[in-house]
């Protein structure tokens, strides 16, 4: 018999890195992240004010990793519970500077499925982590994205 707080779900894919892809960073792709999300700090937007700082030219914004992740293919966890799934929440931790010409690959992962008890009652959250590495294997991004499952309201 399973304990009531047991979730299930398929935990062979806990913690197994999936090949995601290899994106090609531009600056044209920078100049287009920054401007659809308002960015305007001159790191990311102007050449002259970008040239003379430590970086040395333009360089992506931290939350600049978010185009490659909508797209990603993750496989299914198949976890049992809840007839509704929300987006959770996301967390980005930038390690390095991204800059135009960079090869990134990309790389996901499942970090943890937990539950709480809301006021809505029980939830299960999913947890994906997804790294971003540049041409000399350094980690510059790291995404943890979030989804939660609850029972609908009758």
């Amino acid at each position: 018999m399973t304990n009531e707080n047991e979730i299930i779900y398929d935990k062979s894919l806990l913690g197994v890195e999936y090949h995601a892809g290899i994106f090609h960073v531009t600056k044209k792709m920078i100049k287009k992240f920054c401007k659809a999300a308002g960015e305007s700090n001159p790191l990311f937007t102007d050449e002259k004010r970008a040239g003379d700082s430590e970086y040395g030219g333009i360089i992506a914004p931290p939350t600049f990793c978010n185009i490659f992740t909508s797209g990603i293919k993750r496989p299914d966890t198949k976890v049992q519970f809840g007839d509704v799934v929300y987006f959770a929440g996301q967390a980005v931790d930038w390690l390095a500077a991204i800059r135009p010409g960079d090869e990134l690959t990309v790389s996901t992962k499942l970090k943890d499925v937990y539950a709480k008890t809301g006021r809505s009652g029980k939830m299960v959250f999913e947890v994906w982590e997804t790294s971003f590495k540049n041409q000399h294997g350094e980690i510059v991004n790291l995404v943890r994205e979030s989804t939660v499952r609850r029972n609908r309201k009758v």
